[in-house]
């Protein structure tokens, strides 16, 4: 009874978030939360983190331990267990010294002394490398959330399409009201009436393919959100104020983009790697130390030993191969170099491109808008001219049409110029939503 009760409170919980409108913050939210784009850059991070943690292994000591038995009858094999397990006598016969058993114990404690730089530059890496996936995180947030903006925006054009189409609907649809009954009372011939049936209808079709594109506009939404669609139509917060604080930023430098910190962290892991190649060539020192007991029960005797001790390993000549290395870690980083030189070129011009586009966006807009203040009274004084049959069918599409188009042109307007400062935004390395 109480899991029955808790599953309908749970269900009532989720439709009334399914019904609660998305605000445009709460939509940058979950997208952050929930795209896949998103949660890829944060499992790149872990993975980068998990890096460093590899790199730091190397100034930790390394334990080892080590268990085996064996029995053998080789002399040599055979005289080695029988001196460990303080077994020998002078009675042994060394070229036949019978079937010998021991168990082996070791363990062996490690330490690395010196490695020519090569720890040191690749723990460097591997932190330079979480970095840069931090700022490839930050980057994909930026992008996510100007697609959230675009979406939602979509959905709004979209829907103002629609009131546009459907005013110009009822605009025909009283037109052929009008135009019938002047029909019947013989003041119209049949063809101006027909001609204005057709465009009703070709109107409604316009409607139809409309209405499909909103629904297309709020799938898009979905899928940006990181959310699964569910056939319900989603709701909008009216007059959302974060739209209101898209405003043009101020400069334009775009030295904190995301895309250029990342390829300076890039830029530093790739130097760390140059000098972990070069330590290659320099000594390699490790202490060690070691326990081990042996055991046979076919003697019937075991003892303990260990040993201590530093080696050196000097890399001599390897036939080329650590100077491939650093000719490969040194062309890697001259590409990254390129890289970034590549990128800080491509986001000036983006950033200039998004500059045009905000100024285009709101030269438009206050264009439009007179535009739509005009057709709006032309309109209004056909539709009374053509009523008193002063005004040619024809005259009256040519100005329901211009009127339809007119406000179509205003809603994208409005749109791409929210669009566009969001675009500016981002392309400057700030947060396309501004933060309240």
């Amino acid at each position: 009874m109480h899991l029955r009760l808790l599953l309908i409170l749970m269900a009532a919980l989720a439709g009334a978030l399914r019904a609660e409108p998305w605000s445009l913050e709460r939509a940058v939210a979950t997208a952050l939360a929930e795209n896949p784009d998103a949660r890829l850059a944060r499992q790149r991070i872990a993975a980068a983190e998990a890096m460093i943690e590899q790199a730091r292994s190397a100034w930790m000591p390394q334990v080892m331990l080590q268990g085996r038995y064996t029995q053998t009858n080789s002399p040599m094999m055979a005289f080695g267990s029988i001196l460990n397990q303080r077994a020998f006598n002078f009675g042994l016969d060394f070229n036949r010294p019978g079937w010998i058993d021991n168990l082996n114990a070791t363990g062996t404690v490690a330490y690395n002394l010196y490695s020519g730089g090569r720890a040191t530059a690749g723990r460097e890496a591997a932190q330079a490398g979480t970095r840069a996936a931090q700022e490839d995180l930050r980057a994909a947030q930026h992008q996510l959330a100007t697609a959230v903006v675009k979406a939602w925006l979509g959905i709004v054009k979209a829907r103002e399409a629609v009131v546009a189409v459907e005013a110009g609907v009822r605009a025909y649809a009283a037109a052929v009201s009008a135009a019938t009954a002047r029909f019947e009372a013989g003041q119209m011939l049949k063809a101006d009436l027909l001609s204005l049936e057709v465009q009703l209808a070709q109107t409604r079709e316009s409607l139809s393919s409309i209405r499909h594109g909103v629904a297309l506009a709020e799938r898009a939404f979905l899928f940006v959100l990181g959310q699964t669609a569910t056939g319900e139509r989603i709701e909008l917060e009216p007059a959302d104020s974060s739209l209101a604080r898209l405003t043009p930023p101020d400069g334009s430098d775009f030295s904190a983009r995301p895309e250029l910190a990342g390829l300076r962290e890039r830029e530093r892991a790739a130097e760390a790697m140059v000098r972990a190649a070069r330590g290659a060539r320099q000594p390699n020192v490790n202490a060690f130390a070691s326990y081990q007991y042996d055991h046979g029960w076919k003697l019937a005797r075991g003892d303990d030993s260990w040993m201590a001790g530093v080696s050196i390993d000097l890399n001599v000549f390897d036939g080329g191969q650590t100077n491939g290395k650093v000719r490969q870690a040194t062309a890697e980083l001259s590409q990254v170099k390129e890289m970034l030189r590549k990128a800080t070129l491509g986001i000036a011009l983006e950033v200039e491109q998004a500059r045009l586009a905000v100024a285009d966006a709101r030269e438009r807009l206050a264009v439009s808008g007179r535009v739509v203040e005009q057709a709006t009274e032309s309109a209004e004084l056909s539709r009374a001219r053509f009523e008193k049959g002063a005004l040619l069918t024809a005259d009256l599409i040519g100005v329901e049409s211009r009127l339809i188009e007119a406000r179509m042109r205003r809603t994208v307007a409005e749109a791409d110029e929210r669009i566009a400062l969001a675009e500016l935004r981002r392309a400057l390395g700030l947060t396309p939503l501004p933060q309240t």
